[in-house]
């Protein structure tokens, strides 16, 4: 038996148990009008005759971890499950990784720190490792090459089998456990069924949740639902609209733009609300199609988002208006439309305005948020007399639980990205990219936490022994969260006592358990500290000495990557003008030695990376530990953020 998938306007479980448990959902949609919406009803597809059934391999797998989406988020968690040594198979439909960051869409990254607004705030962990490595590696912006750095991230990743165009086209589910996805891959005419331990939505449409029947949500709610001030007086099914971005580029001589006959004709004053101030990259404004089907209308949407584009460039060379866009030319329109919103699941908690503005803080935090809350008209460019965007502001952080991070009513279903669980008008902050990803890579470590705990319900896993592992697990791993400190007990480095050669700010910062500069306005829980060892010169050294001699077998530092500007792979020059170099931060220790008991035991010449983790081929016993800081990509000063030892 089959049926439409349960939502918040469609709550009754028509479905018993048993019958949910039947083997794949297979769809045939056939729309049917429901309160003036088109809602998909689900029907078995007619069987073929065998002779005209396509000859797909089969293939069972099994794995540890499924991850179904290879956006930022997806991504995330595939490698933060991976190198804690779960086996993972991530599922990506298109032929790239990165969604809206990736070459097909070129949408930066934004996050918490706001365009850097809000200094200090930029994720750490995965993303500031990528960011970094493609800022030094990819100085000239390339979005081929930041695709080809993701790519190779997730490749060369022992424990993660990628498959790229490849499409979730059904689920398994036995009571309320997922137990096996379907997927197909056309281009090679595969078809893989795969079992896991844990299933993880990255998909941000929704794909694979909504396959295993998991409480989700679409549209923008009343006031009356979550109590929230910003919210809609009524509800309806309404949605951020999408964008199809374009890049220009600047030639010697004038270039003219022949319109296509069927393009949107725009006039001057359209733009009142939504500014033209440069030609090689724009505008996140061309934004439309909220006010339909955000899934079942995206090819109308996609169709309408390219005349938009052309139409608006069209305006750009031809009105008379912008006589400085003479000698620019299009280089590049995309394809696909960058969506901002679809589904939203549910899980045991859903994030609310009163828990971004209030900046709360959960104690089953995992992952933070720092972006406005940024609501769109549905419309976009259809209501050229509302602003493109109207952005609740605040100055300081806010915390996001695991209990929006996993369904609940799927036991063994995580998600992150744009479809967690939250309110429309909390999710208009939490659906940025770097937010979205620091949310994967926490879900990922869950996962390999988790990976051999007795049960696979998350909702039973998520008990305070476990989530205290788990944001300690986090904070090693380089995450980030709100006024909490390393606690881990196999740090030697907590009981050493620290000194250093010399110092601006004091040495013993970096075993107080913070990895960043904290700012008072972040929220009651922090203040204008230094968290830091800056030594006054260089070379310097560094000095931990533990109580007795113990055997040594990897030693993380955790250096400054200077998170008080912006870094970013943008194409738009502005963006790129006001943030960090694209190359090694300066504040970053280049060149430097390790040492134990005055026994060189590692040596690194060109460093760029935040953290760095010394994995011994034997473990070393002895007593002293030196860092000794011998450059840096350019300040005069070593500056070390941590120093664990175990």
């Amino acid at each position: 038996m089959f049926a439409a998938p349960r939502n918040a306007y469609d709550t009754a479980d028509t479905e018993t148990p048993a019958a949910r448990a039947t083997s794949f959902r297979v769809a045939r949609l056939s729309p049917i009008l429901v309160n003036g919406f088109t809602k998909p009803s689900f029907e078995p597809p007619p069987r073929l005759p065998q002779s005209l059934s396509m000859p797909y391999t089969q293939h069972v797998l099994e794995t540890d971890f499924v991850v179904a989406g290879g956006g930022l988020a997806g991504v995330c968690a595939a490698i933060a499950a991976a190198r804690r040594g779960s086996r993972v198979i991530l599922i990506q439909d298109r032929s790239v990784l990165g969604g809206n960051a990736s070459s097909e869409i070129k949408m930066h990254i934004v996050g918490a720190d706001c365009h850097g607004g809000k200094p200090g705030t930029r994720e750490s962990g995965i993303m500031e490792e990528l960011r970094l490595e493609d800022a030094v590696r990819n100085p000239h912006r390339c979005y081929s090459q930041w695709d080809l750095l993701l790519y190779e991230k997730v490749k060369l990743e022992p424990n993660i089998t990628l498959f790229l165009d490849t499409d979730v086209v059904g689920a398994s589910v036995d009571g309320d456990t997922l137990r096996c996805v379907r997927a197909v891959r056309n281009l090679t005419e595969d078809e893989f069924h795969i079992r896991a331990r844990f299933f993880a939505d990255c998909t941000g449409d929704g794909r694979l949740g909504v396959e295993a029947g998991a409480d989700h949500h679409v549209g923008r709610e009343a006031k009356s639902h979550y109590g929230e001030s910003l919210a809609r007086d009524v509800a309806d099914r309404h949605t951020l609209g999408s964008s199809i971005l374009i890049t220009g580029r600047k030639y010697d001589t004038p270039q003219p733009f022949i319109a296509p006959s069927w393009i949107r004709k725009f006039k001057k004053e359209h733009f009142k609300h939504r500014p033209i101030n440069s030609y090689e990259y724009g505008y996140w404004w061309f934004e439309w199609g909220g006010q339909i089907d955000s899934l079942k209308d995206n090819e109308s949407i996609r169709h309408e988002l390219l005349r938009i584009a052309l139409g608006v460039w069209d305006y750009v060379k031809n009105s008379g208006d912008h006589p400085a866009s003479a000698h620019w030319a299009l280089d590049w329109v995309g394809a696909l439309p960058g969506k901002r919103e679809s589904r939203r699941f549910l899980g045991p908690h859903v994030l609310t305005e009163q828990d971004v503005l209030g900046g709360r803080v959960f104690a089953d935090q995992v992952a933070y948020g720092g972006w406005a809350i940024d609501l769109h008209p549905p419309s976009g460019v259809d209501v050229p007399d509302e602003p493109p965007f109207t952005p609740t502001h605040f100055k300081h952080l806010y915390s996001i639980p695991l209990g929006c991070y996993h369904s609940r009513n799927i036991a063994n279903l995580f998600f992150a990205g744009r479809n967690i669980s939250a309110s429309h008008v909390a999710f208009a902050s939490t659906r940025v990219m770097a937010t979205c990803a620091i949310g994967g890579q926490a879900i990922g470590t869950a996962a390999a936490l988790w990976r051999d705990a007795d049960s696979s319900d998350i909702r039973q896993l998520s008990t305070p022994a476990n989530i205290s592992a788990l944001q300690q697990a986090l904070l090693k791993d380089d995450a980030y969260l709100l006024h909490l400190p390393n606690s881990d007990p196999a740090d030697l480095a907590r009981a050493a006592t620290v000194t250093a050669s010399s110092a601006a700010h004091p040495a013993t910062r970096v075993t107080d358990g913070i990895t960043r500069d904290l700012k008072s306005v972040w929220g009651p829980w922090s203040s204008d500290t230094v968290h830091r060892w800056e030594s006054t010169s260089l070379p310097a050294t560094l000095a931990l000495e533990l109580p007795a001699p113990a055997a040594i077998r990897e030693v993380h530092l955790t250096f400054d990557t200077h998170f008080e500007k912006e870094l970013v792979l943008s194409m738009s020059d502005h963006h790129t003008n006001k943030s960090a170099p694209r190359a090694a931060q300066p504040e970053t220790v280049k060149a430097y030695r390790l040492l134990l008991d005055g026994q060189v035991i590692a040596e690194i010449a060109d460093n760029y990376l935040r953290k760095r983790i010394h994995v011994l081929p034997t473990p070393v016993t002895g007593r002293k530990l030196e860092l000794e800081v011998l450059a840096t990509h350019g300040t005069p000063a070593a500056r070390v953020f941590e120093v664990r030892i175990y």
